[in-house]
């Protein structure tokens, strides 16, 4: 897929496909595959494969091919899949190298695992990934990952496949200084929690990523059908009503523990 047909089919909502497994850890496939194909009964943009809901920091490098394979496999073209990598320089650049033999249509670069990597680090990283495959590349901005518009702009300058940008922080005063900077070279993207949608349209943007798509996927092409005709009130019932009370629940307790891989 081209990018510029890629960015023309990613308006609306992203979703993140949850990788299960069986009691003793090792993945379910065949639950992932009947996961999928109630998922692509609904009108999503693309779907993520082995992202961070995905699991992608629980997975070996066998598991996360399997699991890009599977999804790739499941929607068919019918939507695109963007494959998850990260880690650090080596292993995201073989991670992106296993996505694109899997069939996905784009890589998502999650933060390398190292908290306090400069800025040169951070970059020669990001290049590093970007140039391994000719796909498509999404960058997902998150923890430690908050760099300047400067910084992003000097990115997109030296990686020509970075096509798009994932919000992960909340903080639309950085977000909006940085698409600003940049305008229209990068597709962006609301990746910080289906309970910043009215923050991210208010500032212009149509695209987010929903977690809620994984258990109430109605809900999530709802809140993006309202934020993006303008219907305030609306948005604020369904943020309070169901968006607000699913966050406490999820708010509960992190994932289990996955000491035993």
């Amino acid at each position: 897929m081209k990018p510029e047909e890629l960015r023309h089919k990613l308006r609306g909502v992203i979703a993140f496909p949850v990788t299960p497994f069986k009691p003793d850890l090792s993945l379910d496939i065949p639950g992932l595959r009947s996961n999928l194909q109630e998922l692509v009964k609904h009108p999503f943009a693309a779907l993520v494969a082995a992202g961070g809901t995905g699991e992608l920091y629980s997975l070996t490098l066998a598991e996360h091919l399997s699991v890009v394979r599977t999804i790739a496999e499941e929607v068919n073209g019918k939507i695109p899949v963007i494959g998850g990598t990260g880690f650090n320089y080596k292993l995201g650049k073989e991670l992106a190298e296993q996505v694109a033999a899997a069939g996905a249509d784009a890589i998502l670069v999650l933060p390398p695992y190292n908290l306090s990597a400069d800025e040169n680090g951070l970059l020669e990283y990001y290049v590093a990934i970007g140039k391994a495959t000719p796909l498509p590349l999404f960058v997902y901005s998150r923890d430690w990952v908050n760099p300047t518009p400067a910084w992003v702009e000097k990115l997109a300058a030296l990686v020509p496949s970075l096509i798009a940008w994932k919000d992960g922080q909340g903080d639309t005063r950085r977000h909006q200084q940085i698409i600003h900077r940049l305008g229209d070279r990068l597709y962006w993207i609301g990746g910080a929690g289906d309970d910043c949608v009215p923050g991210y349209s208010s500032i212009g943007i149509r695209t987010y990523t929903s977690s809620i798509a994984t258990v109430a996927p109605k809900l999530s092409l709802q809140l993006h059908e309202v934020a993006s005709s303008g219907h305030s009130e609306e948005l604020l019932r369904l943020m309070k009503e169901y968006v607000t009370p699913l966050n406490a629940m999820r708010a509960h307790r992190k994932g289990k523990d996955m000491k035993s891989r």
